[in-house]
């Protein structure tokens, strides 16, 4: 089968919830994947940032192949040899003391919600039911009808509605704002350090540091949604640390399987996990011990192969050969770490006409919110793989 036979089964029977390139993918390694007529790509996407390890990392392949052998899912109801040990190892990476496995990274959005307002209940003694979590306008934490509820992109709510209560939203970047909107009822304030889906957007240096302060004044529970800036995407092992905060609750998910399996997770002290009691919250397949032998290993090759730094280091690299392309087309290039967008002014005409070109020279990119080129590959890339791409994606950003 081609490549036109397969996108014609899926537009038959598939739903159209996605747009994606024509690319039919096959196989992939490392940083490279190949569809179905044997061309050649760079990734460029990771994924969403799931795949920071690389494609098929030999490391978590052999974890897989070896737990699918012994036993895959035990539910909760029992426990397993798997589990305890990437608690310890979560824990070990983190520096958080305990952690709830999930599946979807919405799943751990989910969760951390639940907590947030478990914790203004039972803890701070806001009046139940009335707890409000504070999110930021431009925000991505999921699909699910809660989640969309406090999204501010019409996109993903019309005809979805009615929406969950309990949300207030102001703006990204705006410790003034977010700090007036703080009552006797706020639980909890979640924020992306980076805005992945927004299009790499970063908020104003200290921002993350205003939050962690103000929460800690008015007693409220800081969130920080890592799934896609979290486990050494920007360049250290979780995006807030580049302003030296620590969140009271993170959310990982997505890398924390390098791309072999649906694990996320929520991360916090034993004084904020601890309140979760059986029988409240749980997951038939999270911290099942294929998903845990798959974690340790994503994990291990995290820390082993330094992903932090080299993300750090290439990252740097890749920005500012980046921000020296001269385009007329361009309007900012930015990011952190292998963390990159890059924005096209309006009469650009659009992110996706220059991501079908990249697709044309080998380099598979995705626009984000329509004027925005992602570039973020797998960590394992190398400068000469970046050196081979350069000249492609400046010859693409300088066409008329």
């Amino acid at each position: 089968m081609k490549t036109q036979d397969f996108i014609a089964l899926e537009e038959q029977y598939g739903a159209h919830n996605y747009h994606p390139l024509d690319v039919v993918i096959e196989r992939a390694e490392g940083v490279w994947v190949y569809d179905v007529e044997g061309n050649r790509y760079l990734d460029c996407l990771s994924s969403y940032s799931a795949v920071n390890q690389g494609h098929v990392h030999p490391r978590i392949l052999q974890a897989m192949l070896e737990q699918a052998k012994k036993v895959t899912l035990t539910s909760r109801a029992f426990r397993n040899d798997q589990l305890p040990l990437f608690y310890k190892e979560l824990s070990e990476f983190s520096g958080y003391e305990m952690s709830i496995p999930m599946n979807s990274g919405a799943e751990a959005v989910e969760t951390a919600i639940k907590l947030a307002r478990k914790w203004a209940y039972r803890v701070k003694g806001v009046p139940r039911y009335q707890a409000e979590i504070i999110t930021v306008s431009g925000n991505f934490h999921g699909r699910t009808t809660t989640i969309i509820s406090f999204s501010t992109e019409p996109l993903y709510k019309e005809d979805f509605g009615p929406f969950t209560p309990g949300f207030v939203t102001v703006p990204y970047g705006d410790a003034d704002a977010l700090e007036r909107a703080i009552t006797p009822n706020t639980a909890a304030v979640s924020v992306e350090p980076i805005q992945g889906e927004a299009g790499v957007v970063m908020p104003p240096a200290g921002y993350l540091k205003r939050v962690s302060e103000i929460c800690k004044r008015y007693n409220v529970l800081f969130i920080a949604d890592e799934i896609q800036t979290g486990l050494c995407r920007t360049g250290k092992r979780f995006a807030f640390q580049h302003e030296d905060v620590r969140p009271d609750m993170v959310v990982i998910g997505k890398a924390l399987s390098g791309g072999f399996y649906p694990v996320s997770a929520v991360l916090a002290d034993r004084p904020i996990m601890g309140l979760f009691q059986p029988g409240e919250h749980g997951s038939t397949f999270g911290g099942n011990p294929l998903a845990a032998a798959i974690g340790r290993a994503a994990l291990a090759v995290l820390r082993d192969e330094k992903l932090d730094e080299r993300s750090a280091e290439l990252g740097a690299y890749f920005l500012e050969q980046l921000q020296e392309i001269p385009s007329r087309h361009i309007k900012e290039v930015r990011g952190k770490g292998l963390f990159i967008g890059v924005e096209l002014k309006p009469e650009a005409g659009g992110a996706r006409r220059f991501c079908v070109e990249l697709q044309k020279r080998g380099i598979l990119a995705k626009e984000t919110h329509e004027h925005v080129i992602r570039l973020a590959p797998p960590l394992v890339i190398d400068k000469e793989t970046i050196d081979w791409a350069l000249p492609r994606i400046r010859e693409v950003l300088q066409m008329n």
